[in-house]
């Protein structure tokens, strides 16, 4: 008897392209399906994405009518995956503009401290202690940012790698339960980019019957 296709949400924010994300989903096997409303996108579903293109501000207003929804189902245990972007609203807040986050990870989204702001290109992962990034052998990875995760001391504890750009070390992954984040885009980070992917989408099937 073969495996149920993994059932994926993405949430869109109404920021951007999803194509190159969706297209790395379905070719790890997954059935995605893309929710505007983000209580409906926590609903009937093996997995969350938070995709990483938008901004902050606006980002969290699609977020805020389900949000309450979100964070339940997320801490329930529902499998997500947050991208630049969407590993920041898993935080509190932003200086980047006004609104909540998830408040998954405790701490702040702030600027860069550097003068080559965006970073845009690649970057290595310190310190690696998420399974998943050490399975994808991802130690290399593709970054578009001006803002990056600040944890709180408590918040440090979720984090599961590290990059540095100019001499500002900031976290490139975090994972709180069955809730990953990666400031870097994995489905932009070549071949081990792709195995991460398909490494959460696996683990997001494995956790289907758990549920």
């Amino acid at each position: 008897m073969s495996t149920p296709t993994v059932r994926v949400a993405v949430f869109d924010y109404g920021a951007g392209n999803l194509h190159s994300l969706i297209k790395s989903l379905e070719a790890g096997g997954a059935e995605v399906r893309v929710d505007t409303d983000p209580a409906a996108a926590v609903r009937d579903t093996d997995a969350l994405i938070l995709p990483g293109v938008g901004a902050f501000a606006p980002a969290a207003a699609r977020l805020a009518p389900g949000l309450s929804a979100m964070r339940d189902a997320l801490q329930q245990g529902l499998p997500a995956l947050g991208i630049c972007l969407g590993m920041q609203l898993l935080f509190d807040a932003s200086d980047e503009g006004p609104g909540e986050g998830l408040g998954i990870v405790p701490g702040r989204v702030q600027r860069l401290e550097a003068a080559r702001v965006p970073q845009i290109g690649w970057n290595s992962l310190q310190d690696v202690s998420d399974p998943l990034l050490g399975e994808s052998a991802l130690d290399t990875a593709y970054y578009a940012n001006s803002y990056v995760c600040r944890p709180t001391a408590e918040g440090e504890a979720f984090v599961t790698a590290w990059s540095e750009h100019e001499g500002d070390r900031f976290p490139a992954s975090v994972r709180r339960g069955n809730v990953i984040g990666t400031q870097f885009h994995p489905e932009k980070s070549s071949t081990p980019g792709v195995a991460f992917v398909r490494a959460f989408l696996t683990f997001a099937t494995s956790q289907r019957s758990a549920r």
